[in-house]
């Protein structure tokens, strides 16, 4: 019999925990669960004996996955796989796949309500701006920014995007390419980030970009941290008193953020976007369907590693 684990700092909603409970014993495989742990040993003890396991933002690094000496699998439930050591992984023949699409209307709909959020002033009482007619950005065009796109060309936003990797995706729906990530940024009243912390994107939000935003513009971050250089935004919100950061990863410099530019920076407390009943369900149900068809099959259509 299969051992299964499911271990989540921030735990399935109950509805999709049963929901993948059910498909794992359906499967007759035997299924642990570590919940709201907070240390980092208590992960550690759990692998031992684990074939397969499904995560949400756990940290699996080289300590666990050295403690975990049967393990085959690992599923992120969610898109953003940066907190598994996957090269790591793979030196130990450990598969990593992620559960790519699940959560993209969740975290869609937080970067629209974001957008709307700044724009009316963070409910300030102050007159704000309205989506309709607005230019927004979308830097990248993966999963969440397709219905982001999908959300706001219905608001009556008006669309761009710079993507290296899906221009004829892009193209197909009739979404205008910027020829640069500098002439996106000139040309938007919101931006919108969607790129991965890994690559060419880390730190790719900088200087020689965010100098060409107009003096009003927004910039709306679900994606990563990493992929801002933050001296160089705190440098551009200095210079540019109209711009503002809303943002569902807790920057770096979050204090100094939220001291200097008060009524111009959010950041949500925790991070928000795939906290939603549909995106647990969807996420949690495709990752315990991903290993079930890899241990019976062998099947690694997701595998990120």
């Amino acid at each position: 019999m299969k051992n299964i684990l499911i271990a989540t700092e921030k735990p399935f909603a109950p509805a999709a925990s049963e929901k993948i409970h059910k498909i794992l014993t359906k499967a007759g495989y035997k299924v642990f669960t570590l919940e709201n742990y907070t240390n980092k040993s208590e992960l550690i003890s759990a692998v031992q004996g684990i074939d397969a396991m499904i995560i949400r933002s756990d940290k699996v690094d080289r300590e666990v996955l050295d403690a975990a000496d049967h393990l085959g699998i690992i599923v992120r439930a969610g898109a953003g796989y940066d907190n598994v050591d996957c090269d790591y992984a793979r030196e130990k023949g450990v598969v990593v796949m992620n559960t790519p699409g699940q959560n993209a209307n969740a975290v869609a709909e937080l970067a629209i309500g974001l957008a709307i959020y700044g724009l009316r002033e963070m409910f300030s009482g102050k007159s704000g701006r309205e989506l309709r007619g607005q230019t927004l950005g979308l830097h990248g065009f993966g999963y969440v920014a397709r219905n982001v796109f999908r959300i706001a060309r219905a608001l009556g936003m008006k669309v761009i995007v710079y993507t290296r990797y899906s221009k004829e995706a892009a193209a197909a729906i009739g979404l205008k390419n910027t020829h640069s990530l500098e002439e996106l940024y000139r040309k938007s009243d919101v931006v919108s980030i969607h790129v991965p912390a890994k690559g060419v994107h880390i730190g790719s939000v900088s200087y020689p970009i965010l100098k060409e935003l107009n003096d009003n513009a927004l910039i709306i971050n679900t994606a990563r941290k990493e992929v801002i250089n933050e001296e160089d935004l705190l440098r551009i919100m200095e210079e540019k008193p109209g711009v503002k950061y809303l943002t569902d990863v807790e920057p770096t410099h979050k204090t100094l953020f939220a001291e200097k530019f008060k009524g111009r920076f959010y950041s949500t407390p925790k991070k928000m976007g795939a906290q939603t009943e549909e995106a647990n369900s969807n996420a949690g149900k495709a990752a315990a369907e991903q290993i079930v068809a890899f241990l019976e099959h062998g099947d690694i259509s997701c595998k990120v590693n």
